[in-house]
């Protein structure tokens, strides 16, 4: 069969390097793409967003199956034109993305059925966001209710922090529309972790935990970013972790939005953590994460494609997994989240002994240069998180290139555990 994944960064590389090795896809197509997937797919000048031109080459292409990987595009309703076409694609409709779209909409729909999360309230006006902080006290938690590319969430460790961001948000259009509306989160205390399922309707399919490394620097210091690096499996985490989320937490957010006249397909990402009163849910994403993408799939020894399409016909099985874990260091430009420069030259980086998913690369002429905040991710596996620990960072210490960073902590929390 043909594939076609639309999307031009890490997660999409990690999916397009899969189905290249799935037995049953002949051609993989990505839109646009990058410098890396050009190596698994073919890359098509078309952007995520031009929805007509997307619909119309899967169609010229004889295209089997689309997977949809940023968040934009689902949320403009690009599954629903797929739909609409009669083209069998893989991602939430416009109505059910919302989970992700808008932080309220998600806190509303846990409080109404009872999914387990932390206490909140939403702000339009940032006079009275200020006064529920300075009542609540830090530390705190301030999300931008739309989509802010992973960034728009501030956890205040101090009442001036959160007022700072609040303010941030409401009156200085941090997000722009994004950021027109807030949500006030109470702080919750413990072990975070991704926990990612395939969902059709009523029919789940659970993949591989990962946990993500959001801060910028080690130590978990800095500001939150898109995501520095992840590791799976989570092996420190108690046995009956996943059965908990799925029961407490994935079943009856897939019921409650089935009850909503709303019901999801594609995949829905649990950020999760775990509490003394057992998994909570921080945030719920309408699609594959990025980094856990890279490393979840990296060990994944099912045929993706054969699932997906087996899934959109109502089938589940269980998912062959690598006994391996892999870590997955993110390799950024200089002064991310913030502002960077582009078009340096990765070469170096990329001729060290290391697996690399391209998430901000292009070419320059026959050089792969950066083209984002977050550049390559790096992948390394072992029989635990040590080796593969020392595997990506035994390759990553031979390049100095002074313009990007990474982290050198990445899967740390898993060596204090094991």
């Amino acid at each position: 069969m043909n594939v076609l994944v639309v999307g031009r960064g890490g997660r999409e590389h990690a999916l397009c390097y899969k189905f290249y090795q799935d037995e049953s896809v002949s051609k993989v197509f990505c839109a646009p793409g990058n410098a890396g997937i050009a190596a698994h797919a073919e890359c098509i000048e078309i952007e995520e967003t031009d929805q007509q031109k997307l619909v119309e080459f899967a169609k010229k292409n004889d295209i089997a199956l689309t997977v949809i990987g940023p968040e934009q595009p689902l949320a403009e309703g690009l599954t629903d034109l797929f739909l609409a076409e009669g083209l069998k694609v893989f991602g939430p409709t416009q109505k059910a993305s919302a989970i992700e779209g808008s932080k309220a909409f998600a806190k509303e729909l846990m409080e109404k059925y009872s999914i387990p999360t932390a206490g909140y309230e939403t702000f339009t006006s940032f006079r009275e966001a200020s006064d529920y902080i300075k009542k609540k006290g830090a530390p705190i938690v301030i999300k931008a209710d739309g989509l802010a590319a992973g960034k728009g969430v501030v956890v205040a460790m101090t009442e001036a922090d959160a007022l700072a961001a609040a303010e941030d948000m409401l009156e200085h259009n941090r997000f722009g529309a994004s950021s027109a509306k807030i949500v006030v989160e109470d702080f919750l205390d413990g072990e975070e972790f991704s926990f990612m399922c395939l969902v059709n309707g009523e029919s789940i399919v659970p993949l591989a935990l990962a946990q993500d490394h959001k801060r910028a620097y080690d130590n978990d210091e800095g500001p939150n970013t898109g995501g520095m690096g992840a590791y799976s499996p989570v092996a420190h985490l108690p046995e009956h972790t996943e059965k908990k989320a799925m029961n407490e937490i994935i079943k009856p957010v897939v019921q409650a939005m089935i009850q909503e006249d709303n019901p999801f397909t594609g995949v829905l990402y649990a950020g999760l953590i775990l509490t003394e009163d057992g998994p909570k849910v921080i945030e719920f994403n309408a699609r594959f994460g990025d980094p856990e993408t890279q490393v979840v799939l990296h060990r994944m020894e099912s045929d993706l494609a054969q699932l997906l399409l087996n899934l959109l016909e109502g089938k589940t099985e269980d998912v062959k997994w690598s006994d391996d874990t892999v870590v997955g260091v993110v390799i950024a430009s200089k002064g991310y989240p913030d502002a960077y420069e582009k078009g340096h030259s990765v070469q170096q980086i990329l001729d060290t002994n290391a697996f690399f998913y391209h998430a901000g690369t292009r070419f320059k002429e026959t050089e792969v240069v950066s083209d984002g905040g977050r550049i390559l991710l790096a992948a390394g596996s072992g029989s635990s998180v040590e080796s593969a620990r020392q595997h990506v960072y035994s390759a990553l210490e031979t390049t100095t290139a002074e313009q990007f960073f990474y982290r050198k902590d990445i899967g740390h929390k898993a060596l204090k555990r094991s």
